[in-house]
This record gives structure tokens, sequence and C-alpha cells, in this order.
């Protein structure tokens, strides 16, 4: 894993200081997740490793599928993930490029599981409790997973928070057996 981030970074790196000079973080925000979702297609992804299909054949493909919903420069980059056997990096470089936005605008995207759906409330308290914690202003995608039994898990970045029963009960079944 750590591999493949070492080489996902120099591309997100570019990129996001590409965006930057050009005034497009949110252009390419939106262009990382179009790209990212297509190569979550299983067929998609297979045809991208198969080595009986040449790279100008797999390139005209994956452009005629995206052509008409990205900028000539994100189908640059197409292009050259392709040529450097790196198409597979696009959901690491996607998911680096906007921790990088992120950082340097100024807030942290925080991602909530909960067993039972959050209220607006909840959530506001929430959020308020984070950004205090973490001194930035958070963007909060809260999911529900009925597997936490009750509690909260709380992802932002690099951390996590697990303050759900599920994580109790598996903390205490370890120190039980060790």
């Amino acid at each position: 894993m750590s591999e493949v981030i070492t080489l996902a970074r120099p591309y997100a790196a570019a990129l996001y200081k590409w965006a930057q000079e050009t005034q497009s973080t949110d252009r390419w925000s939106e262009s990382l997740m179009f790209l990212s979702q297509i190569m979550e297609d299983g067929q998609v992804a297979k045809a991208a490793s198969n080595p009986k299909i040449r790279k100008d054949q797999f390139e005209e493909f994956f452009l005629d599928l995206c052509r008409k919903k990205l900028p000539e420069d994100a189908l640059n980059l197409v292009k050259l993930l392709i040529q450097n056997n790196r198409l597979r990096l696009l959901k690491d470089i996607s998911s680096l490029y906007e921790r990088y936005r992120a950082e340097n605008e100024g807030y942290v995207d925080a991602e909530i599981a909960t067993a039972y759906p959050l209220e607006e409330s909840d959530e506001t308290h929430l959020t308020a409790l984070l950004e205090k914690a973490l001194g930035k202003s958070v963007r909060m995608h809260a999911t529900q997973d009925s597997s936490l039994i009750g509690g909260v898990l709380i992802r932002t970045g690099d951390k996590v928070i697990d303050a759900s029963i599920r994580g109790q009960i598996e903390r205490l079944a370890k120190r039980l057996y060790s």
C-alpha cells in the first residue's frame, strides 16, 4: 500500500500545484473523482491490467469513455498515466489531491459512521466538536453502519476515533484474551 502512495504522490502534488496556478481546483477534483469511478468498474480495471491489450487500444477505449466529460488537460493526464502504466493509481492520486487541497484550504474531510441516522442537531454538534479538536473547519460525510451497534466511528485523514460499541467490545475482547 505504501508503495502505491509513494508512486501516486508526485502526480497528486503536481496536479494540485497546476490546479492552483490555473485556479481550477474544483474542476480537477471533479475530474479525478470521475476518473476514479471509471477505474472502479470491474471490466475497465480488468482491461487496464490485461497484457494482451495494446496500450494504444486501451488508451482509445478509455478516452472514448470520458472524452465528453473531461477537459483536455485531464485527458492528457489519462494518456500520461496509461503510457507510464500508472492508471491503477487514479484513486490514490485523487485521494492525495483532495488531502493537499484540504490542507491548503484549511478544512478536513471527516467520514462519520453511526449505527443510526444522525439528526441535524447531532451533526451540527459533532461538527463543532471536531472543528474545535482539529483546529480546522470540517466537511462531514455521514454514513450509517448498523454493525457498529451504537456510538460513532470517525475518520479524518490518518486519524481514526472509534467510539462505537463494536470497537469497545473488540478492545475488551483483546484485553481478556491477552
